[in-house]
Formats: structure tokens, C-alpha cells, sequence
């Protein structure tokens, strides 16, 4: 048990280390000198994020060494640990059947410090950071670290897929000028849920649940070949056009209407993880890192609710 327990500064609760801690490496049969006290150093991630606190300047008593944290951080972000937890943490919702797959996808800009943006790189790139096909992190850096150039300045996106409880299920950092609509088939090729025991990951949401940004002729394709229901609005311009061409234009795109109400669960969800200062602006130089950030916020939703589940 960690050191800290019953400090202010301790970021997790005694349930949800209970889920999280036998999925990271050092505790479940990693080679080598194990790591040294894992709770702490998570504790002290967390806190990190939560505070917004510079990497140097964390505290030693609570936490340890600035560069353990720093380190052990790092790591986890490039070699996919995060997401493989989140992954293990919806493996075991899924098989309790606490995932509601009717879908909700958004997009939220966080601004990005002057201490994210003293590296070199292109302007306008718009590579993305995802766990999409599972590959590691750390080669999928962008080479413009997912920050672009918007009207509010250098700022970064986070693409969010949740289920209809506003839980999440995919991350995926793009610079701020990204297009919410265009990154929609990359957001859903995010979302990867492992069986319990045999059988595929479950890739398919039921119901995709979107604003107008959503809306193109492209993503309704892709959404109709996956079979999922698109529950999108249809732009003014879209259903100005269609009535000029008259019976050429096509019937209008089926909408649910009440289904769409239950869509302000992804609004909520990127109000809870901005409770972190750190993901509220963001500081980190690196995309990966920035992004592991919230992929562990996601972590400590899903073991809070496995840890109260009987």
C-alpha cells in the first residue's frame, strides 16, 4: 500500500487501485527490477494533471522524484499502457453490461501553453494521436505534436467518443484546426473492446449521436455501410439544396429526434475531464503524453464505476 495513504494529496481511492493496479506492468509479470511503489507514482501522475503543476516542481514528500514520475509517465504514454488499461477496464464493463452503446462524438479545444509550444514543427499539420489499430505510441507522434494555429492561437483538439452514459470509450488528439466532422471514422476506429474469453472486440456502436459538423454526405456513407444509425441533424444549407432539386434531391435523412437529446452526455463528460487543469490547458510538449493524460482520466471514470459494481 502506498506511503501516502490518508494524505490530501492522494489522488485514488482505495477501490479504484483495487481495479487499476494489477493491470499496469509491474505488477502483473514484468521482467526485471520491479518498479517501486506504483500507487505513488500514479498518485502523483494524477496529481499532476489535476494541479497543473510543473513536472519539477512536484511535491517530494507526497510523491518522490519529479523525474520517476516524469519517467514513468513517459513510458506508459509511448509504449500504449494507458490505453491498454482503459482497454481491460471496458473489457470487464462490457462483459458486466455497463456500456450503453448508443454513442455520443464531440470535439473540445483546449489551449496550449507557451511550455507545449517552444518545439519545432509544421505549421498546419494535422496528424492525429489515437490507439487506432493498436500501434505504439511512440511512433505515432505527429510531426506537429497535435498543436495548430485557430483564431484563438496555438491550441490543441480532443475528439471524445462516450457511450450514453457519458462514459468514454475513444481519445484522439488532432491540432486545434481539425475538422470535427473529418475525424469521425478515425474517432469510431478508436473504439476497440476486447472479449472476455473468446470472440472479437466489439467495434460497433449501435447509434452514433452527433452535432451538424457530423453531417456529410461522406460520414453518413460510412455510418450506413457500418450499419449504425446516424442520429445527426442535417445542415440548413444541406436541406436548402435538397428541396431546389426536388424529387432529384432525395428523401431528407431520417432523425430521431428524441434520441438526439441524450447527445449532451459527451458535453458533460469534456466538462468533467477539464476539471483537470492540465488537460484544461494543456503544457505538455509531447501529444502522446498530453493525450495519456486524458486516457487516464477515462482509466479512473471506468474503475470508479467497476469498483462500486458488486
Amino acid at each position: 500500500m502506498s506511503s501516502i495513504v490518508g494524505s490530501r494529496s492522494r489522488r485514488l481511492s482505495d477501490a479504484q487501485w483495487a481495479v487499476i493496479g494489477p493491470l499496469l506492468p509491474s505488477n502483473a509479470g514484468r521482467r526485471g527490477r520491479p518498479f517501486e511503489d506504483d500507487r505513488r507514482v500514479v498518485d502523483g501522475i494524477i496529481y499532476r494533471f489535476r494541479t497543473s503543476t510543473p513536472w519539477r516542481d512536484m511535491p517530494r514528500a507526497e510523491f518522490g522524484p519529479w523525474q520517476t514520475i516524469w519517467k514513468r509517465h513517459r513510458r506508459y504514454a509511448g509504449d500504449g499502457t494507458w490505453d491498454r488499461v482503459l482497454q481491460a477496464l471496458l473489457a470487464q464493463a462490457d462483459a458486466a453490461g455497463l456500456i450503453n452503446w448508443g454513442v455520443s462524438v464531440d470535439a473540445t479545444i483546449a489551449r496550449a501553453h507557451q511550455h507545449a509550444t517552444n518545439t519545432t514543427r509544421p505549421d498546419q499539420d494535422t496528424g492525429a494521436v489515437s490507439n487506432h489499430k493498436n500501434l505504439p505510441l511512440g511512433e505515432v507522434e505527429p510531426a506537429g505534436h497535435g498543436i495548430g494555429r485557430t483564431r484563438g492561437g496555438l491550441t490543441t483538439k480532443i475528439h471524445h467518443a462516450v457511450d450514453g452514459n457519458g462514459l468514454p470509450l475513444a481519445i484522439v488528439v488532432t491540432g486545434g484546426q481539425r475538422n470535427d466532422g473529418a475525424m469521425l471514422e478515425q474517432v469510431l476506429d478508436d473504439i476497440r473492446i476486447p472479449r472476455i474469453g473468446r470472440g472479437r472486440p466489439r467495434t460497433r456502436p449501435d447509434a452514433v449521436l452527433g452535432d451538424k459538423a457530423y453531417g456529410s454526405g461522406v460520414n453518413r456513407r460510412m455510418l450506413r455501410a457500418r450499419g449504425i444509425t446516424a442520429v445527426i441533424p442535417e445542415k440548413s444549407d444541406q436541406i436548402a439544396s435538397r428541396k431546389r432539386k426536388r424529387s432529384a434531391g432525395g428523401r431528407p435523412h431520417s432523425f430521431d429526434v428524441e434520441a438526439y437529446k441524450d447527445r449532451n452526455v459527451v458535453e458533460r463528460s469534456f466538462a468533467l475531464v477539464k476539471q483537470w487543469r492540465g488537460i484544461a490547458t494543456r503544457y505538455d510538449k509531447l501529444a502522446i503524453t498530453y493525450r495519456a493524460g486524458a486516457v487516464l482520466h477515462a482509466c479512473l471514470t471506468w474503475a470508479t464505476l467497476l469498483g462500486d459494481t458488486p
